[in-house]
């Protein structure tokens, strides 16, 4: 019996790296693949999306960004021996090809696959490279890209593919939208677990004191940190506002099908997810992402006018709740927002980087 090709898939902790990574896993499960996810001990706790089919190998790794002076001198030898780690496993279960979507975690992944010359790849989920794609962007042999244009060093070249969503939100792709109105409208409030705090200071003032015959029809789903959710749930109840807040939603692609407005951070995912369902948004860069890459993303919906963006530092309840009632206050311009979103989506990008991948491996016949 022929064994089903591998492909290892590496990426690090956060829902920016995990959700376009399980997008691929679904897709290369489905044309018969094998899929293993490395990552580390912290990125296997956000594993839980992924496919049953899929083990998560669990590799050493290490980031300096965190620790003191002992912690960061540690950092080389912890990667290093993510690496032994990775290279021995891969010459037990030769993976066909081997992709990173950034984050420490796939470090030790993609290394091995460097010094075993098996074919190898990235994907960019911003507009700017990360440090790690950036570390490896000469030297894959592709760089799959989903924001376009992406700042890339000199000499690399990438695709344009979009970035991977997942089966859940592919599912709901173009669902029609329900333009705001004199009756219930859904507002789905998402940040980042670093960039949650400013919506949760500004957000629930702002919708607060919107006009009450606009108020009074919210329903808000609102993301927030554990340690504000007490705070935002309570200000809500206040204000006799009806609003779910937590501090993760496992059924965001619903969430966003019914909402007449998304307020978020310009995350890759999160832009992912509204363009391939196509919902107007009102977008916060997070300030102190990367390159600024969060700016970088948001930059195609602006220009597109399918969303609002406001920075952080021009972020005031006063601010947001003008440009939420503005949005609200206009459906015939909130539907030409939804249908603008839409039309810069990709939620066929899973398929795409799935025949990229079956290219390199050389199993596209």
């Amino acid at each position: 019996m022929t064994t089903a090709p591998l492909c290892l898939i590496a990426a690090g902790g956060t829902g920016g790296h995990m959700f376009p990574a399980q997008a691929l896993a679904e897709e290369l499960i489905s044309r018969g693949w094998r899929v293993t996810l490395s990552t580390d001990a912290r990125g296997a706790r956000y594993a839980g999306g992924f496919p049953d089919e899929v083990p998560v190998a669990q590799v050493a790794s290490a980031t300096f960004a965190r620790g003191g002076v002992l912690a960061k001198a540690g950092v080389p030898f912890r990667i290093g021996g993510g690496v032994l780690q990775a290279v021995r496993a891969m010459r037990r279960d030769h993976p066909a090809a081997v992709v990173g979507f950034g984050g420490y975690p796939s470090i030790p992944a993609l290394s091995a696959a460097t010094i075993l010359k098996l074919p190898r790849m990235i994907h960019e989920q911003n507009g700017v490279l990360g440090r790690v794609n950036k570390l490896f962007a000469p030297r894959v042999t592709h760089v799959a890209c989903g924001v376009w244009p992406t700042d890339l060093p000199e000499g690399v070249e990438g695709l344009h593919i979009g970035n991977p969503v997942r089966s859940a939100v592919h599912a709901r792709a173009g669902a029609s939208y329900i333009p705001p109105g004199d009756y219930p409208m859904s507002i789905l409030v998402i940040g980042g677990s670093q960039g949650a705090r400013a919506l949760s200071d500004t957000v629930p003032p702002a919708l607060a004191s919107l006009p009450e015959e606009m108020r009074r029809n919210l329903r808000i789903s609102h993301q927030a940190r554990g340690e504000d959710e007490a705070r935002v749930s309570g200000f809500y109840a206040e204000h006799g506002m009806t609003a779910e807040v937590r501090p993760f939603f496992d059924d965001v692609p619903a969430r966003m099908a019914e909402a007449q407005l998304v307020i978020s951070r310009a995350g890759a995912s999160s832009i992912a997810d509204l363009t391939a369902i196509g919902r107007p948004a009102i977008l916060v860069p997070f300030p102190h992402a990367t390159g600024d890459h969060q700016s970088a993303n948001a930059r195609a919906l602006a220009e597109a006018e399918a969303a609002a963006v406001i920075p952080e530092a021009k972020l005031t309840p006063d601010n947001l709740a003008e440009t939420v009632a503005a949005i609200l206050g206009q459906p015939d311009a909130a539907t030409r927002m939804a249908t603008a979103a839409a039309a810069l989506g990709r939620p066929d990008a899973a398929r795409d980087l799935a025949d990229l991948v079956e290219r390199m491996a050389g199993l596209d016949n």
